[in-house]
């Protein structure tokens, strides 16, 4: 009797795509026509040698390039379901930051409280009632399992934490508004194993509520964490699938070589 034929795969919802989209410091093109699904709910990995755009591409997502005169974006990011192009011009980057937080390369807590830390971003969004704002902060450190570590220490100044429960504190106060996607600017390369691996470990549990883009240049780290890969260079998207075939079963020699470390 013939084996019952296994139902393939399904492909998850796409949350975010980016379509033709190239990005110019000035009059350097730094990326190239980048067509790319950002996969609901679950983990996308950047990875390729430094100065290949990775980064770049990242804070396209949350227009933080806005910050700085003379950049410019050519194509579009979709967010889905809604439909918006993020890159419009019509659409305010304010908006987008809170729909797309971010965490960056060395954790940036604010030179305030633990608990103003986490409100900020309900407070620039306008909320006032105190007993939502209480809830939400309580939630959103639970979320980064760093709840147990801080509940009796709220008012304290946030640097006092060290760099690992910082980090999970910039991630709590990304919870907070609710956000569609983290973008995670390798986040945890400042930081001893022991605390990488609390982040790697909070990475896979809010995959469930948030979708995640991450930048790493550790390998590992992307074969660990997330559920696709992309592999970059010169501003080029080389080559994105799953993570495991990525790193495994390869289409393109190019990504071979890097994954092998025959090359960058």
């Amino acid at each position: 009797m013939a084996p019952a034929a296994q139902a393939p795969l399904k492909t998850p919802k796409i949350k975010a795509q980016s379509r033709n989209l190239d990005f110019y410091y000035s009059d350097f093109k730094a990326l190239k026509s980048i067509s790319m699904p950002i996969y609901e709910n679950k983990v996308t990995a950047l990875i390729g040698p430094s100065g290949c755009g990775k980064s770049t591409f990242l804070r396209c997502f949350n227009r933080m390039h806005d910050l700085y005169p003379g950049h410019r974006y050519g194509g579009s990011i979709d967010l889905l379901p809604d439909e918006i192009d993020l890159l419009h011009p019509s659409v305010d980057p304010i908006e987008v930051r809170m729909r797309l937080s971010m965490v960056f390369q060395k954790p940036n807590p604010f030179p305030k409280s633990i608990f103003e830390n986490v409100a900020y971003g309900l407070r620039v969004r306008g909320e006032k009632s105190k007993t939502y704002i209480e809830d939400k902060v309580e939630s959103a450190l639970k979320g980064a399992a760093i709840w147990n570590e801080v509940k009796d220490r709220l008012d304290e100044v946030a640097v006092n934490l060290s760099g690992g429960q910082q980090q999970r504190l910039c991630i709590a106060r990304s919870l907070a508004t609710d956000p569609e996607i983290i973008l995670f600017d390798e986040p945890t390369s400042a930081l001893d194993p022991i605390a990488t691996g609390a982040i790697e470990e909070l990475i896979a549990e809010i995959k469930n509520k948030v979708t995640i883009l991450i930048v790493t240049h550790n390998m590992q780290q992307a074969a660990r964490c997330s559920d696709y890969t992309a592999y970059m260079y010169l501003g080029e998207l080389v080559e994105f699938g799953e993570t495991e075939e990525i790193f495994f079963k390869p289409k393109r020699k190019e990504t071979e070589d890097y994954i092998t470390g025959r090359f960058g």
